[in-house]
């Protein structure tokens, strides 16, 4: 449902901020045994750098030929490692692979609470934080049943193609959610989870991969570093390398190139945004490299997301997620235009990269106290001011976490996800008929046990 088209306030210009160095932890090698952890050795200052790098543009047919040659390596290298880790699985014997199974699942395991401890040693330990934390707890054991029965899906379920390279960096890794059905080439969603740009992991997204996949629809999760790791535009550079590389390679794996849509949860849905607004204006202008294109991009849906860093800044404080350390993580105030795609795209300077913007539907609950609805509906209305095709859909009463967790755990028809499939599906009269007699999705958490864990979330 389209929303109305509001007046856009305009926001006072915050204060310079001091120039700063940020400190991060950076991995001295990415590479692991597991392809899933990386390890925080070496401290080094990171200067702040511009979001728009520019080089020789995407239709460009005279690149430098050493420049072609290292990217035919890169993708080659990555396809040998792959196609040697599908050789391994196929070779080892049962025990062997309940062995492996659960080394990951362990290694799996230390990252999540190491993500937590970081979390808790960036923000402090006041009173605000303790009683978020015990809230935190008590959500966590009242949604355990779902959470074990997604996890076993996701470290034991062939279905799951874990850690696949798509990078160089630390974190530059992704998982494939396969469909079972073999019945020609796949919609693919390649998603980017969410997590306060501090505790985000491609992990989060293993129940939306998984009921995607059931019905027939690929799931590619992004993993992207995350602070102190890097700050907001490693963040950006790292989900939008991700996005090139399901847009180039997913046909190898049974996914459609021709139907590929991006989505992000929460600080994904923000992150994700500004890769696809980022793209869009090198698309614009002339000269820019890009090594995917948002023509590739046929949707994108932005669930419970912020999209104006001005109008967050001073709600995150309120919430506990402390101005210095947001502006840390946003590169400084003087960054946070850059990074408010909401504010981005009203520049007259780059008026024409909306119009190249796919359509794009933000879902948000109206109960949502971490990123208030109003978020979504305001970027929409941007947008169609703009000319753009966007449009919020807005969910009465459904929480930060209602939309991505408690309903899709509840089982049986849920609203957000018949709406989301019902967009990838449109025009595809086989998958419609087929999602019209799907059996419906079985309860993960009983209904006592939701219903307590909506009343003491802490998001």
């Amino acid at each position: 449902m389209p929303s109305p088209i509001l007046p856009i306030s305009n926001h006072p210009s915050s204060a310079s901020a001091a120039t700063m160095l940020l400190k991060a932890e950076i991995d001295p090698d990415p590479s692991t045994s597991l392809l899933i952890s990386s390890q925080f050795d070496t401290e080094k200052a990171i200067p702040i750098k511009p979001l728009l790098p520019r080089a020789s543009s995407y239709n460009s047919t005279s690149n430098v030929n050493n420049s072609n040659a290292f990217i035919n390596y890169q993708q080659r290298r990555r396809r040998t490692a792959s196609d040697s880790s599908l050789a391994l699985l196929a070779d080892e014997s049962p025990r062997q692979s309940i062995s492996r199974e659960v080394g990951h699942a362990a290694a799996e395991t230390f990252l999540i609470t190491r993500l937590s401890l970081k979390l808790l040693r960036y923000l402090g330990v006041g009173y605000r934080w303790i009683t978020r934390f015990l809230a935190l707890g008590c959500y966590a054991l009242l949604l355990m049943p779902g959470f074990i029965q997604v996890g076993y899906y996701y470290f034991f379920s062939r279905q799951v193609r874990r850690s696949i390279i798509y990078g160089e960096q630390p974190r530059n890794r992704l998982d494939l959610y396969l469909p079972k059905g073999s019945q020609g080439p796949k919609p693919v969603v390649a998603f980017i989870t969410g997590g306060a740009w501090i505790i985000g992991y491609k992990a989060w997204g293993s129940l939306l991969g998984q009921q995607l996949s059931e019905r027939d629809i690929m799931v590619a999760c992004i993993d992207y570093r995350n602070f102190p790791q890097g700050t907001i535009s490693e963040m950006v550079k790292d989900a939008s390398q991700g996005i090139s590389f399901v847009c180039n390679n997913i046909a190898e794996y049974g996914g459609d190139p021709n139907r590929i849509y991006l989505m992000g949860q929460s600080a994904g849905a923000h992150i994700a945004a500004c890769s696809l607004v980022e793209q869009a204006i090198k698309e614009a202008g002339e000269g820019d490299s890009v090594s995917w294109s948002v023509s590739q991009i046929k949707a994108y849906f932005g669930l419970s997301g912020g999209y104006n860093l001005f109008n967050l800044i001073d709600h995150f404080h309120s919430r506990g997620l402390y101005r210095s350390i947001f502006l840390s993580i946003m590169e400084g105030e003087d960054s946070m235009r850059r990074f408010s795609p909401e504010v981005l795209v009203q520049d007259l300077n780059i008026k024409h990269a909306v119009s190249l913007l796919p359509p794009i539907i933000l879902f948000h609950g109206t109960g949502d106290y971490s990123i208030p609805s109003d978020a979504s509906k305001n970027f929409a209305d941007t947008l169609q001011r703009l000319g753009g095709k966007a449009e919020s859909v807005l969910y009465d009463g459904k929480t930060h976490t209602d939309l991505f967790l408690q309903d899709p755990m509840r089982g049986g028809r849920d609203e957000m996800f018949e709406d989301l499939v019902a967009i990838i599906h449109a025009g595809d009269e086989d998958a419609l008929a087929r999602d019209a007699v799907a059996p419906p999705r079985r309860r993960l958490v009983p209904e006592f046990m939701l219903k307590l864990a909506h009343s003491v979330s802490p998001f």
